[in-house]
Order: C-alpha cells, then structure tokens, then sequence
C-alpha cells in the first residue's frame, strides 16, 4: 500500500477487517494492490452486502484439489503409485489446492520472512522432491480446511462488531419545514426533528422534544429493562422505541453519535495487542528459526553421523517443519481477545483494549468514588426537625437562602420546600453571600439568616451552641446524613438531614466482588467520616477514605496502586479523570452519551449498572484462564509431536493433524466468551 502514489501512511486493523489509508487513491488502486488480492474495498461509511457466494464457489480450487486427491487415491490403488496418470492427479491436486499458499511462501523466503506458510511451502515441495506426493497433496488439503476454519472463526469473532453496526437503522423519518420525509442518515443534520413510532429504532442520538415513551437501551448501556423518556431526556441511537410516538431534536451527526464511537472503540481496542499476544509475538520471532533449524538438524544429523537413510530422515525433517507451524499459538490469544471485548461491548461494557482486558483479570483490589457510582449523586431530604411551631416560615427561609446556591445539597433543600408547596419566591434575599465550604447567608426582613454545615455555626460564634446540640448533629451524621442547620446568631431554626441515596445494586455488587477473592473495596468521599462510615456500612465495603478533596484521592489512589500492584478506581469519569488515570484500570461510570468517561476511562461501564463490574472482572479472569490454556496447549501439543521425531514416528499425516487440530481447538476455546454471560 505505501507504494501506491499518493499514499502517505497505511495501517491495516485485522480484527476489525479495516485499513486506514493517509493520502489520496482510489478504491479501484487499493483493490488492485497485492495486500488485497482477491478482496472487496469499501469506504467505511458506505454499506455494504457480505459475500453471499455459494460455498462451494469460495471453495472451488479447494473441492477441485480434494476431487483430485480422491482421484489420485483411486488410481494409486487401481494401478500403483508409480503410475504415471497417479502422479498427475497428486500433482494436479497440489497445484490446485496450494496455489496461493505456494506464491506467499516464495515471497516470504525470498524476503527471509520464516512464517506458517514458508514453512508449509519447504515441506511441500521437499515431499515432492523425495517422492511423498501422496502425502504433500493431504498436507495441502489439510492446510486449506484448517486456514478455512480459523477464517471461519474470526469471522465469527468479529460479528460482535458488525452486530453493534447493524443496531442503527440506516434511512430515518425527518420533518423539514413541516414536511415528512424519508432521509439516509448520512444527510440527517443537527437540529432536523426525527419522528420515531412505536417499534422502532432511533436512527440519531437526541433530544426528546415531544411526547412519552419507554426506550430499551440494552444495546447501548446494557439494562435489561426498558427506560422512561420524556421531554428534555437525551435518546441514543441503535436504541428501540417501545410504546409512543416521539418527536426527537438530533444533537449530533451520524458519525459522532455514541453508538459510533463505541464502534470505532471497541475496533481499536480489538486491534490493540495483549501482554501474552506481545509475548506470543516475541516468542514465535525466535521459534520460527528455531523449528527450521530443529528440522535441518533432524534431517542431516542421523544420516551423516549414524549412517541413517537419507530418504526417511529428510521426511521426517520435513514433517518437523509442519508440525512446528506456529498456527495455533499466533491465534491463540487474539481470537480470545476480539471475541471477550465484543462480548463485552453487546453487554454495555466498553473495554478499550487486550492490555486493560487482562489487567482488570488481575485486579486485587479497587476503590470507588462515592458520589455519583455507589450513590445516585442526588441527595434528598430525608429529616427536617423544627426548633417551634413556625414550619412553614422555617421553610420558607431555608428555600429563599438555598435558591440562590449551586451547591447539590441546597438543591435538594429547595426541591423538598417544593414538594411541600411552601411558597417562597416573594421573599427578598439581601446581600446574599456564599461563604464556601461552609454554607450561604443573607438578609431577610433585617434579620442576617446563615444556613450551612455545623462548622459555620461554631466559627460565627453563636450564643445557642452547645453540647447538646453537638451530640443530636453527631447521632444524625452516623446515620449517613449530611446535617444543615438554618438559624442566626442568637437562636437555631430548624435542622435538615439531606442523605445521598444509595443505588439499590451497590451492596449486591461489592458483595460479588468479594465472592470474587476481590482482596479490598474501599470507598472516598469528601463527606465527612460519620457520613461515610455510615454509607460504608449499609454497602459493605472493606474500608472508607473521607474528608478527600479531588488531589487527595490522586495521592491517595498512587499508594493505593503501589500497595497492590494492581488496583482499580471507578468513578464518574468527568470530575475523577485525574484518579482514574492513577490507578492500574480507571473505571468510568454511565459511560453512555458521555464523552469525558469515553476518553479518560480505561473500561466504561455504559449505564448506570454496577452489577456490570463483577461481570467485566469474570469475563476478564475467564479471558485469561482461556489465553494461557491456549499458550500452554499450543506448546504442549508441538512438544508431543515433536518427541515422536526420536524414534522415527513422526509422519506428515501426523504433523498436519496435529498442527490443525491444535488450531481449531484453540479457535473453539477463545470462542467459548461468547457465550459469557452475567
């Protein structure tokens, strides 16, 4: 490809079946290049059909080259191998079947390059050189099947990948200056307004801008149950539209839409090598030269030294050559790679590549961020104690202070005073003041009203606090409250316990976790210690970290990593990027329609499911349970074959078989993470 003119730089993504060109050429060029002999070259964005040939049509040279072998069987039994009509039909058959496979191992030799095909290509031609045409011809078929089948099975890998493209339909129904009509997405722009009807799928990601349905996002975050959407809530494409019809404002274009970037995430990802697949790769540099002159050795040692015959040994050089073909262990790692990260990715789990794939198999601890991953992030009112009988004015005031902050906490106050339909929008707020960390103060009907943590009220050096009121705010906060007190200089208003809630999945996730042998789960918060002890208990992790500014979870994350090498955060990818980036593997929560979790994340958990987590961690352990099951077979199976070379055993028939079955049972072992499941 880089000696096609007008191509600067060319990168080739085979579990993905992508190349990515720099410069300028032609599909017509491309198509012509020897890299793609006999393949289709489409632009990334234009649909396509798959291959729907006959098998027997893609297999033609194949079947042609059995039918000759068949012959040639026929014909060494009916009139002898040494027949010259016998030999034409092994010829026939080897020529036929092994056409390609011959023109790419004479360009690898004359290269140096000593891969599978090279070494395929020397065995076949020295059993015809020393007259094993019978067993040249088989070696030939049995190359072809096996190559068929390891085809067969990455193709079957990289569906995971086609199967998210499908999601998306590719024609939406648009309305354009009041008139319905039928557009390719390609020509959808931002701001059209999609009608999507019940049953079918969001073509764009968007806004709902009118009506009410519910939205089964399963193939973007993975939840299994269907959600609510209305007015104002954001819709992804690829997902279902269940019940009503809705009228969407589309927010971004095709090729940016979260379902894209998934896509193109989670290629990358199956692009990016393992540890073991770089291992492997180091290995098979040296093992490849190493076979070919274990095969040299074999060949020529016994007859010279021990006056052997030249014929048998030669064969069984040859047969050394085969069964040293590193077939398997070169599959035996990205196979189970592609196959875990799609695997993954139709869960709503986004692994952004083999290396974090592995790691998160060897975590032995993790920490997680409180706010927003083992709480909802939206606190709530959960207690008010009223100091007299004036509640409504209480509330009022408290209302009146609290809407003029952008604190969560002074959220949920005001929310509350809504919920109890207490008017409060007509009182005037003078000189207002945000006294940060602390709380708010201001002026009402000549009377400065201060709301805020227990700590402002003891800096302001109040007249009315005292023991007392220091032992009922520490009861409330070691029940899990966060405790605001609304009250002056001279007396206590009212008090307001405002509690984060706790998702309903989290107990039940660190609990998996540790049935996992998860060594710790610890928790930080910048809550104060009652608080968190509180929420730590109800969830049951091992230990909390509180009082943490953002830089203290950094700091904290780094030791965290060191103590056990492997380590884990997760958070929610927008204010813990700089954690997340700490640890061994950063761990973004609701990774759906965020970009910052896309980014910064290692791993994204696309909903807001915790349950995903122990998941991930199974499916990671299981990958590599699987790899290294691969790696040793592969090694062991060549060994075995290989001892047979001893006492003269090993045959072509052998070393084929052996080199072909190792193949398709790692192929088969890697494609078992499909069927992983939570």
């Amino acid at each position: 490809m880089l000696r096609l003119d007008g191509v600067v730089d060319a990168n080739v993504n085979f579990a993905a079946s992508k190349v990515s060109i720099e410069g300028e050429t032609t599909i017509e060029e491309l198509e012509k290049a020897g890299s793609f002999e006999n393949l289709e070259v489409v632009p990334e964005n234009q649909s396509f059909e798959p291959n729907s040939e006959p098998f027997w049509k893609r297999h033609f040279s194949v079947l042609l080259s059995l039918a000759f072998l068949i012959a040639a069987f026929t014909s060494h039994i009916v009139v002898g191998e040494d027949f010259p009509l016998t030999t034409f039909f092994y010829l026939a058959s080897i020529v036929v079947g092994g056409t390609s496979l011959f023109i790419t191992g004479f360009k690898n030799l004359i290269r140096l390059k000593f891969d599978m095909r090279t070494l395929m290509t020397i065995a076949i031609i020295g059993a015809v050189i020393i007259g094993e045409w019978g067993e040249g011809a088989v070696v030939v078929i049995l190359f072809a099947i096996s190559e068929a089948l390891e085809s067969y099975s990455m193709n079957k890998a990289r569906n995971s990948i086609r199967s998210l493209m499908d999601l998306s339909p590719k024609e939406a129904l648009v309305r354009r200056n009041g008139v319905e009509q039928t557009v390719h997405v390609d020509d959808i722009e931002i701001d059209d307004t999609l009608i999507v009807k019940p049953g079918e799928k969001i073509a764009m990601d968007g806004e709902v801008i009118k009506g009410h349905s519910t939205i089964n996002q399963a193939a973007i975050t993975g939840e299994s149950m269907p959600v609510e959407k209305k007015v104002s809530d954001e819709v992804f494409a690829g997902t279902l539209n269940e019940e009503g019809v809705l009228e969407i404002r589309v927010t971004k274009r095709v090729e940016d839409t979260t379902l894209s970037k998934i896509i193109h995430l989670v290629e990358e990802a199956q692009d990016e090598r393992a540890p073991s697949q770089a291992f492997v790769d180091r290995f098979a540099a040296y093992y490849t030269p190493m076979i070919i002159l274990v095969a040299i050795f074999v060949a020529i040692v016994p007859p010279l030294f021990f006056q052997a015959s030249w014929e048998a040994w030669v064969y069984q050089g040859l047969a050394v050559l085969v069964v040293g073909c590193p077939c398997a262990l070169v599959i035996s790692t990205p196979v189970s790679v592609v196959t875990a990260i799609g695997t993954a990715a139709r869960n709503g789990v986004l692994i952004k590549g083999g290396a974090f794939l592995e790691e998160a198999g060897a975590l032995k601890a993790i920490a997680f961020d409180k706010t927003g991953t083992l709480t909802r992030g939206e606190p709530a009112v959960t207690d008010v104690l009223i100091s007299n009988g004036e509640r409504d004015k209480i509330f009022a005031i408290a209302a009146a202070l609290e809407r003029n902050s952008q604190h969560p906490l002074a959220s949920a106050i005001v929310k509350k005073v809504e919920q109890e339909k207490v008017p409060f929008h007509d009182i005037d707020v003078l000189d207002f003041q945000s006294l940060t960390g602390k709380g708010v103060k201001g002026l009402i009907d000549e009377v400065v009203y201060y709301m805020g943590s227990p700590g402002l009220f003891k800096d302001i050096s109040t007249t009315w606090w005292d023991d007392k009121q220091e032992k009922q705010v520490k009861s409330l906060q070691q029940e899990g409250n966060t405790v605001l007190l609304l009250g002056t200089e001279e007396k206590l208003l009212g008090i307001f316990s405002v509690a984060d809630q706790v998702r309903e999945t989290s107990a039940r996730m660190i609990k998996d976790l540790h049935n996992l042998g998860m060594k710790e789960t610890i928790m930080l918060t910048g809550d104060n210690r009652e608080t968190a002890e509180a929420i730590g208990r109800k969830i049951g992790v091992s230990s909390i970290q509180a009082n943490l500014m953002p830089e203290d979870k950094v700091t904290f994350m780094k030791k965290f990593t060191t103590r056990y090498k492997k380590a884990a955060m997760v958070g929610d990818g927008v204010n813990d990027a700089p954690a997340l980036a700490s640890s061994t593997v950063g761990i973004a929560m609701g990774g759906a329609g965020t970009d910052t979790a896309l980014e910064t994340a290692d791993i994204a958990l696309m909903g807001d499911d915790l349950d995903k987590l122990p998941f991930t961690i199974q499916l990671s352990r299981r990958s590599l349970n699987i790899i290294k099951q691969n790696i040793g077979f592969s090694l062991a199976i060549k060994a075995l074959a290989l001892l047979l070379v001893i006492p003269g055993w090993l045959t072509l028939w052998i070393a084929i078989f052996a080199d072909m079955g190792a193949t398709l049972l790692v192929t088969l072992n890697g494609l078992r993470l499909l069927k992983t499941k939570k």
